[in-house]
C-alpha cells in the first residue's frame, strides 16, 4: 500500500492506523505490531519536521513473507550528522531520538537513494 499525506502532524496518525489495520490481517506477534507502530510514528514524525515546507510525506508499506517494508520519503535533505548510528542525546534534550529507536526497533533500517531532493527511509522488521 502506498500513501501520499500532507505534511501536517495528523498524518503520523493516519499512517500508524493504516498500519495497524493490515496488521491486523496477519499473525504478527502483539510485540512486533507495538515496534512496527514506533518505526513508523518515529519515521513519519521525522519526515514532517524536516520536509521542505510544501513536501509531503510519501509512506510504502509491504507485508510480505513475514517481514514488513516501510519506506517513508519526503522532499528535502537528510540533516547534517543525521544518521542511524546517531547516539543518544543528552537526557534533557528535546529531540533527537527518533533515528536511534528506529535503529533499535528495525530489523533493518537505511537512509537509501531515491529521486533527487528526496529523503528515502528503509525500515524492515520481521513479524515472527
Amino acid at each position: 500500500m502506498t500513501l501520499s499525506l500532507p505534511r501536517q502532524p495528523s498524518s503520523v496518525t493516519r499512517a500508524r492506523h493504516v498500519l495497524a489495520t493490515l496488521l491486523s490481517l496477519t499473525d504478527a506477534a502483539e510485540d512486533c505490531r507495538g515496534h512496527l507502530a514506533v518505526l513508523i510514528t518515529e519515521a513519519c514524525a521525522n519526515a514532517v519536521m524536516h520536509a521542505d515546507p510544501d513536501s509531503t510525506v510519501d509512506i510504502a508499506i509491504v507485508i510480505d513473507d513475514g517481514v514488513c517494508l516501510l519506506k517513508v520519503g519526503n522532499r528535502g535533505s537528510t540533516p547534517e550528522g543525521a544518521g542511524l548510528d546517531a547516539e543518544l542525546p543528552a537526557p534533557l534534550t528535546v529531540g533527537g531520538r527518533g533515528l536511534p529507536l528506529i535503529a533499535a526497533l528495525a530489523d533493518t533500517a537505511a537512509f537509501v537513494a531515491g529521486p533527487p531532493d528526496q529523503v528515502l527511509l528503509r525500515i524492515t522488521k520481521n513479524l515472527d
